[in-house]
Protein backbone atom coordinates (compact mmCIF):
# COMPACT_ATOMS: atom_id res chain seq x y z
CA UNK A 1 0.00 0.00 0.00
CA UNK A 2 1.25 3.52 -0.93
CA UNK A 3 2.41 5.33 1.90
CA UNK A 4 0.06 8.25 2.18
CA UNK A 5 1.98 11.80 1.72
CA UNK A 6 2.41 14.08 5.38
CA UNK A 7 0.02 17.29 5.94
CA UNK A 8 2.08 20.48 5.92
CA UNK A 9 1.81 20.27 9.69
CA UNK A 10 2.97 16.54 9.76
CA UNK A 11 5.92 17.76 7.99
CA UNK A 12 6.95 20.82 9.97
CA UNK A 13 6.38 18.36 13.08
CA UNK A 14 8.61 15.85 11.60
CA UNK A 15 11.07 18.24 10.83
CA UNK A 16 11.14 20.35 14.08
CA UNK A 17 11.51 17.18 16.13
CA UNK A 18 14.53 15.98 13.92
CA UNK A 19 16.01 19.67 14.13
CA UNK A 20 15.32 18.98 17.98
CA UNK A 21 16.65 15.74 18.15
CA UNK A 22 20.08 16.39 16.50
CA UNK A 23 20.68 19.71 18.86
CA UNK A 24 20.47 21.93 15.61
CA UNK A 25 17.36 23.86 17.06
CA UNK A 26 19.53 23.98 20.57
CA UNK A 27 18.06 24.08 24.28
CA UNK A 28 17.15 27.49 25.35
CA UNK A 29 17.57 28.90 21.40
CA UNK A 30 14.72 31.20 20.17
CA UNK A 31 12.58 30.37 17.08
CA UNK A 32 12.54 32.86 14.72
CA UNK A 33 9.41 31.24 13.13
CA UNK A 34 10.04 33.98 9.37
CA UNK A 35 13.29 32.42 9.02
CA UNK A 36 12.14 28.40 10.18
CA UNK A 37 8.87 28.94 7.77
CA UNK A 38 11.01 30.31 4.64
CA UNK A 39 14.04 27.31 5.60
CA UNK A 40 10.97 24.89 5.60
CA UNK A 41 9.04 25.81 2.27
CA UNK A 42 5.96 26.56 4.07
CA UNK A 43 3.55 29.15 5.06
CA UNK A 44 3.43 30.20 9.14
CA UNK A 45 0.44 28.24 9.72
CA UNK A 46 1.05 24.73 9.64
CA UNK A 47 4.34 26.23 11.42
CA UNK A 48 2.21 27.89 14.40
CA UNK A 49 0.11 24.75 14.89
CA UNK A 50 2.89 22.47 14.86
CA UNK A 51 4.72 24.49 17.35
CA UNK A 52 2.10 24.47 19.54
CA UNK A 53 2.05 20.37 19.50
CA UNK A 54 5.39 20.73 20.50
CA UNK A 55 4.62 23.26 23.14
CA UNK A 56 1.94 20.98 24.52
CA UNK A 57 4.25 18.11 24.95
CA UNK A 58 6.92 20.68 26.50
CA UNK A 59 9.57 20.77 23.75
CA UNK A 60 9.16 24.20 23.29
CA UNK A 61 7.84 27.04 24.86
CA UNK A 62 5.97 30.52 24.62
CA UNK A 63 6.27 33.62 26.09
CA UNK A 64 4.25 36.60 25.22
CA UNK A 65 6.05 39.61 23.49
CA UNK A 66 9.12 37.08 23.25
CA UNK A 67 7.74 34.41 20.92
CA UNK A 68 8.60 30.56 20.66
CA UNK A 69 11.96 28.99 22.24
CA UNK A 70 12.96 25.58 22.50
CA UNK A 71 12.35 24.17 26.47
CA UNK A 72 15.21 24.03 28.67
CA UNK A 73 16.67 20.92 30.07
CA UNK A 74 15.91 20.14 33.02
CA UNK A 75 16.72 17.44 35.36
CA UNK A 76 13.49 17.74 37.41
CA UNK A 77 11.64 17.43 34.01
CA UNK A 78 13.67 14.45 33.12
CA UNK A 79 13.17 12.80 36.60
CA UNK A 80 9.30 13.45 36.45
CA UNK A 81 8.84 11.79 33.04
CA UNK A 82 11.13 9.13 33.56
CA UNK A 83 9.11 7.96 36.67
CA UNK A 84 5.90 7.89 34.88
CA UNK A 85 7.15 6.12 32.47
CA UNK A 86 8.06 3.79 34.65
CA UNK A 87 4.98 3.59 36.28
CA UNK A 88 3.33 3.24 33.15
CA UNK A 89 5.82 0.86 30.75
CA UNK A 90 5.86 -1.30 33.67
CA UNK A 91 1.95 -2.10 33.59
CA UNK A 92 1.88 -2.51 29.97
CA UNK A 93 4.78 -4.96 30.42
CA UNK A 94 3.09 -7.22 32.57
CA UNK A 95 0.30 -7.59 30.37
CA UNK A 96 2.09 -7.54 26.69
CA UNK A 97 5.01 -10.26 27.53
CA UNK A 98 3.17 -12.85 27.55
CA UNK A 99 1.22 -11.96 24.72
CA UNK A 100 4.67 -11.44 22.41
CA UNK A 101 4.88 -13.76 19.74
CA UNK A 102 7.89 -15.06 17.77
CA UNK A 103 6.71 -13.21 14.90
CA UNK A 104 7.32 -9.93 17.35
CA UNK A 105 10.61 -11.34 18.55
CA UNK A 106 11.93 -11.38 15.20
CA UNK A 107 10.74 -7.59 14.52
CA UNK A 108 12.86 -6.93 18.05
CA UNK A 109 15.48 -8.66 16.68
CA UNK A 110 15.29 -6.58 13.18
CA UNK A 111 14.41 -2.77 15.35
CA UNK A 112 17.58 -4.31 17.62
CA UNK A 113 19.80 -4.66 13.90
CA UNK A 114 18.65 -1.20 12.78
CA UNK A 115 19.96 0.48 16.01
CA UNK A 116 23.34 -0.95 15.44
CA UNK A 117 23.50 0.07 12.19
CA UNK A 118 21.90 3.49 12.98
CA UNK A 119 25.00 3.92 15.87
CA UNK A 120 27.89 2.48 13.72
CA UNK A 121 26.85 5.25 11.12
CA UNK A 122 26.63 7.86 13.76
CA UNK A 123 23.37 8.87 12.87
CA UNK A 124 21.35 9.83 15.84
CA UNK A 125 17.87 10.14 14.45
CA UNK A 126 17.88 7.12 12.80
CA UNK A 127 18.85 5.54 16.38
CA UNK A 128 15.94 7.61 17.82
CA UNK A 129 13.27 5.73 15.52
CA UNK A 130 14.62 2.55 15.66
CA UNK A 131 14.97 2.21 19.35
CA UNK A 132 11.34 3.39 19.43
CA UNK A 133 10.05 1.27 17.37
CA UNK A 134 11.84 -1.63 19.75
CA UNK A 135 10.28 0.01 22.45
CA UNK A 136 6.83 -0.01 21.00
CA UNK A 137 6.80 -3.58 19.43
CA UNK A 138 6.63 -4.24 23.56
CA UNK A 139 3.96 -1.50 24.82
CA UNK A 140 1.35 -2.16 21.81
CA UNK A 141 1.48 -5.90 22.35
CA UNK A 142 -0.48 -5.38 25.99
CA UNK A 143 -3.47 -3.73 23.88
CA UNK A 144 -3.69 -0.40 25.73
CA UNK A 145 -3.71 2.06 23.59
CA UNK A 146 -4.77 4.56 25.63
CA UNK A 147 -1.72 3.65 27.58
CA UNK A 148 0.17 3.67 24.55
CA UNK A 149 -0.56 6.99 23.32
CA UNK A 150 0.61 8.37 27.00
CA UNK A 151 3.61 6.48 26.72
CA UNK A 152 4.56 7.98 23.21
CA UNK A 153 3.76 11.83 24.20
CA UNK A 154 6.45 11.02 27.18
CA UNK A 155 8.70 10.12 24.50
CA UNK A 156 7.89 12.42 22.72
CA UNK A 157 8.65 15.07 25.13
CA UNK A 158 12.24 13.82 25.71
CA UNK A 159 13.59 13.30 22.68
CA UNK A 160 16.71 16.01 23.29
CA UNK A 161 17.70 14.28 26.19
CA UNK A 162 17.73 11.16 24.33
CA UNK A 163 20.17 12.62 21.55
CA UNK A 164 22.67 14.03 24.66
CA UNK A 165 22.34 10.37 26.20
CA UNK A 166 23.14 8.41 22.53
CA UNK A 167 25.76 11.04 22.04
CA UNK A 168 28.48 9.14 23.73
CA UNK A 169 29.65 5.88 22.19
CA UNK A 170 29.89 4.59 25.25
CA UNK A 171 25.93 4.75 26.25
CA UNK A 172 25.09 3.29 22.63
CA UNK A 173 27.55 0.49 23.63
CA UNK A 174 25.13 -0.14 27.17
CA UNK A 175 21.77 0.43 24.83
CA UNK A 176 22.92 -2.81 22.66
CA UNK A 177 23.85 -5.45 25.56
CA UNK A 178 20.39 -3.97 27.57
CA UNK A 179 18.34 -4.79 24.66
CA UNK A 180 20.12 -8.30 24.07
CA UNK A 181 19.27 -8.84 27.78
CA UNK A 182 15.61 -7.85 26.85
CA UNK A 183 15.10 -10.13 24.24
CA UNK A 184 16.56 -13.30 26.10
CA UNK A 185 14.43 -12.49 28.62
CA UNK A 186 11.14 -11.85 26.75
CA UNK A 187 11.86 -15.06 24.96
CA UNK A 188 12.02 -16.88 28.49
CA UNK A 189 8.89 -15.00 29.18
CA UNK A 190 9.95 -14.04 32.17
CA UNK A 191 7.96 -11.10 32.92
CA UNK A 192 9.43 -10.09 36.18
CA UNK A 193 12.59 -9.89 34.40
CA UNK A 194 11.72 -7.95 32.03
CA UNK A 195 10.54 -5.32 33.58
CA UNK A 196 13.51 -5.06 35.94
CA UNK A 197 15.64 -4.85 33.21
CA UNK A 198 13.30 -2.15 31.67
CA UNK A 199 13.96 -0.51 35.13
CA UNK A 200 17.52 -0.80 34.96
CA UNK A 201 17.59 0.45 31.29
CA UNK A 202 15.76 3.82 32.16
CA UNK A 203 17.94 4.03 35.22
CA UNK A 204 21.21 4.08 33.53
CA UNK A 205 19.94 6.86 31.03
CA UNK A 206 18.75 8.70 34.16
CA UNK A 207 22.17 8.49 35.82
CA UNK A 208 23.87 9.58 33.00
CA UNK A 209 22.18 12.59 32.46
CA UNK A 210 22.60 14.03 35.88
CA UNK A 211 26.16 14.43 35.17
CA UNK A 212 25.09 16.81 32.18
CA UNK A 213 21.63 17.95 32.76
CA UNK A 214 21.40 21.07 35.05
Amino acid sequence: MTKRPPTAQEFVLDELRRLILTGEMAAGSPIRQDALAERLGVSRVPLREALRTLEGEGQVTYRPHHGYQVADLSLDDLLEVYRIRELLETEATVRAVPRLTDTDIDRLLQAKADIEKAAQAGDIVAMAAANRQFHFIVLEAAGMPRLTRLVRVLWDATDAYRALYYSVPEHRDRVHHEHNAIIEAIRAKDTAKVAHLWDEHRAGAVEALRQVVP
